[in-house]
């Protein structure tokens, strides 16, 4: 007998199901060089070790982006047929892992609603899952949603599944996510990172700031990003599976993009903390050039030191035809 090692469709899940199926892995200076190379990681304290230690007294710091990926990556149990991804919601960081630690994460399915059927196109439903991530002492590292896209199976299946997907994963009130930052960062030396870097600080930005990021970034490497961080999605890795004549690049893949671009507008950034949410607007393909328009919405300071900066990242796309909007991320951020 022949199996076919696979996993669910639509059809076949259910609210309260939860997949912790897939390996932890232990983050290595080889994960974090191999992530840099292919999405350009900018951050200050994840590549100098001697500013971590000064600043955070550990070190070295794991790149937040690293962390997202290999997180969204064990995910993928639940998704291996997805066709596209919708959005993210509320990812929030209960502390920031360093080289050596190792993440573990459950999904959850929360919330399910079928697609209404279209005319030659096989029927779809939308999944959102909740994904939290441990270390490996099984203290807390992230928690977010996720919204997936999935086929069903039976193309005949009526599930009866139609959730309220708008009030899911709902991101926290500011005053919340100001003591919440507060524990992930406790013993921090913000006042030190201001010393030892020149430019632009906190009291240095204000609301309303706007960038254009001057160039573009080429997509490359799309399916080793995501085989190094255990995404199965087949449609990041098949091009069968992707309906099309091009393999869809894993949605983290155009983030940290994003994020490198975000920090050459404003290179001083310490971290990100948290995001409000994500939304994949339209596909990216590997030889795609992500160009993008970075927002200062709003500054709220910190106890003590520095402040937190929320920030919007809208990415257009080139390659294959005219320009295209593919992400709109709203985020939160820290400067000294």
């Amino acid at each position: 007998m022949t199996v076919t090692m696979e996993g669910p469709y639509f059809d076949e899940l259910a609210v309260g199901q939860v997949f912790d199926g897939a390996p932890g892995v232990t983050l290595t200076a080889g994960h974090a060089a191999t992530h840099q190379a292919i999405v350009g990681d900018r951050l200050r304290l994840p590549l100098d070790a001697d500013l971590c230690r000064d600043v955070t007294g550990v070190g070295p710091l794991a790149h937040p982006a690293l962390v997202w990926d290999v997180a969204i990556g064990q995910s993928t149990l639940v998704t291996h047929h997805v066709k596209a991804n919708l959005f993210y919601r509320g990812l929030a960081f209960r502390r920031m892992p360093v080289i050596g630690d190792t993440l573990r994460t459950s999904t959850e399915v929360v919330a399910l609603r079928q697609n209404r059927a279209k005319p030659g196109r096989r029927p779809t439903g939308l999944a959102v899952l909740r994904i939290t991530t441990v270390d490996q002492a099984g203290l807390p590292v992230l928690d977010f949603w996720r919204c997936a896209m999935m086929p069903l199976r039976d193309p005949e299946a009526l599930t009866g599944h139609d959730a309220d997907l708008d009030s899911v994963g709902v991101a926290a009130a500011d005053a919340d996510l100001v003591e919440a930052v507060g524990g992930v960062l406790e013993g921090w030396r913000l006042d030190r990172f201001r010393d030892r870097t020149a430019g632009r600080h906190f009291s240095d930005v204000a609301e309303g700031e706007r960038w254009l990021v001057g160039g573009g970034d080429v997509v490359s490497s799309a399916p080793e990003l995501a085989r190094l961080t255990l995404n199965v999605a087949q449609v990041h890795h098949d091009v069968r599976a992707a309906e099309g004549s091009r393999r869809l690049v894993y949605g983290g893949h155009t983030i940290g993009l994003a994020l490198s671009q975000v920090a050459r507008a404003l290179p001083n950034l310490v971290t990100v903390v948290a995001w409000h949410g994500c939304d994949h607007v339209g596909p990216v393909h590997e030889g795609d050039t992500l160009s993008s328009e970075v927002v200062v919405e709003r500054r709220q300071a910190l106890p003590g030191e520095g402040g937190l900066v929320h920030l919007r990242s809208l990415v257009r796309a080139t390659g294959g035809g005219e320009p295209r909007d593919v992400l709109d991320w709203r985020f939160v951020a820290v400067l000294a």
